[in-house]
C-alpha cells in the first residue's frame, strides 16, 4: 500500500514559518547587515531579524532594498556580498541559494598567491536565503544618518 504524502496545512505549522511562493521555509530569518555609505566612507553593522530580515529573502546580489528594513527611512540600499555560518562567501555569478564547489582563479573567494594557481572552493549562490549570516550593503539614494542606529542600541 502506497503512502502519499501531503503537504502540511498552514494551521498544523504555526506562527514561525514563512511562504515564498511555493517554497515552505521554517522558522524566521535573522541576518546581519553590514550598511556601507561610499560618499562618506561610514559603515555601520545592524541585527535585523522577524518581519524586516524577511524582506532580504529571496532577493540577490545587486537588487535593492528599502533602508527602512535596518532603521534606516528615506534611503535605498544595494546587496553586495555577504557569508553563510561557516563563512562561505555569496558569489554573483552563481545562481541560486545552493553551495557550489568552482574552481577558481581568483575573485571573490579566493585570492592566489601566485600567477596562475587555480583552487577549488566551496561558495554559495548570489540568492539570499535563510543560510546566509551577513548581508553587505551600500546607500545607492538618499541620506543615511548612521548615527540615529546607534543611539537606539
Amino acid at each position: 500500500m502506497a503512502v502519499l504524502a501531503r503537504r502540511p496545512s498552514r494551521a498544523t505549522l504555526g506562527f514561525d514559518v514563512l511562504f515564498i511562493g511555493d517554497r515552505l521555509i521554517p522558522g524566521m530569518a535573522d541576518f546581519k547587515v553590514v550598511v556601507s555609505d561610499p560618499e562618506t566612507g561610514d559603515t555601520t553593522q545592524v541585527e535585523v531579524d522577524e518581519q524586516d530580515a524577511n524582506r532580504f529573502l529571496g532577493r540577490e546580489l545587486g537588487d535593492t532594498v528599502e533602508g527602512g528594513a535596518v532603521g534606516l527611512d528615506g534611503t535605498e540600499l544595494e546587496l553586495t556580498g555577504g557569508s553563510d555560518n561557516a563563512g562561505r562567501p555569496l558569489r554573483a555569478d552563481v545562481a541560486g541559494s545552493s553551495l557550489k564547489q568552482l574552481l577558481l582563479e581568483g575573485g571573490v573567494g579566493f585570492e592566489p598567491s601566485r600567477d596562475g594557481e587555480r583552487k577549488r572552493v566551496t561558495v554559495r549562490g548570489r540568492e539570499i536565503s535563510e543560510a546566509v549570516a551577513q548581508i553587505n550593503a551600500k546607500v545607492v539614494s538618499g541620506d543615511a544618518d548612521f548615527d540615529a542606529l546607534t543611539d537606539d542600541e
